[in-house]
């Protein structure tokens, strides 16, 4: 008798704590944002969660990229409805860096915030400063040049982290050059550009011994300028790419399902039959 009132009295105990940090979580007066803050501060305390005080910056990184491609994923599938909660999942990440930054006495939320809006509003001139109508370009060309004049970023090509997918990373160090004023004028430019590199490419491949190194050298260059065409173009090479991959994969996938129908492996047809049947699913 005596041993259960004991385990009641801590069970009691127990849950009017969790009662207690629910309702410092619900409290009305508090914000979204500071009821959001609020629960990483609970969550990371000894009353918390064990896996969430164990976390640091770098052990989160893996989830952080996982939200943002699910952010990506999300928009480029047009389900906006889901949109909401995704963005919520990366403002998940975003506290919890924030949280564990606090900890460490280095700089709160509302630091990173207010850093933000301030940068915002000087990378606008004009739209608080002096008003100026500047198309989208203009002003993706003065938020370049506005880095580096301040002084925040020492060079042109400053600030680009390297972990970046290497086509992004060429759709945006085009943007940067871009927007220091070396660029080509016209798409038009750029498409000679890319057959000057593929003229390259084949002198390379037609050379006798054929040099590797040169061919990857050239293949990279031609990436390059088929990531500024896009960029030229106000396309984004990096979703462009997955568009069609994943029709290639759909294509494909049908094209397999054919051979199996058969009763067959890829081996028992010639090129030509599989590129025929590639072509009938392609214009089905």
């Amino acid at each position: 008798m005596c041993q259960d009132r004991v385990h009641q009295a801590v069970q009691g105990e127990l849950s009017a704590r969790m009662s207690s940090l629910r309702e410092q979580i619900e409290d009305p007066a508090l914000t979204p944002y500071q009821r959001l803050v609020r629960l990483f501060q609970i969550l990371r305390s000894p009353e918390g969660c064990a896996w969430d005080r164990k976390q640091t910056h770098e052990s989160l990184l893996p989830y952080l990229i996982e939200e943002t491609y699910e952010v990506i994923e999300t928009v480029e599938t047009k389900r906006y409805a889901d949109l909401r909660e995704e963005l919520g999942d990366v403002l998940t990440q975003v506290v919890f860096h924030a949280q564990i930054a606090s900890e460490r006495g280095e700089f709160t939320l509302d630091n990173t915030v207010s850093d933000v809006v301030t940068k915002l509003v000087n990378r606008h001139p004009h739209v608080f400063g002096e008003k100026k109508e500047l198309d989208p370009q203009q002003v993706r060309d003065q938020w370049e040049r506005i880095k580096t004049e301040s002084g925040e970023k020492e060079s042109v090509l400053g600030g680009l982290p390297r972990t970046m997918p290497a086509l992004t990373t060429a759709f945006r160090i085009g943007e940067k050059a871009g927007g220091a004023g070396f660029d080509w004028k016209s798409a038009t430019d750029v498409v000679e550009k890319i057959d000057e590199e593929v003229a390259e490419l084949k002198a390379e491949l037609r050379a006798q011994p054929m040099d590797r190194d040169r061919v990857a050298d050239e293949i990279g260059d031609l990436l390059f300028a088929v990531a500024s065409l896009a960029r030229k173009l106000q396309i984004e090479p990096e979703t462009a790419l997955r568009k069609a991959l994943e029709k290639f994969r759909t294509r494909f996938d049908k094209l397999e399902q054919t051979v199996r129908a058969e009763g067959k492996t890829f081996a028992d047809f010639s090129l030509d039959e599989l590129e025929a049947i590639w072509q009938r699913h392609k214009h089905a």
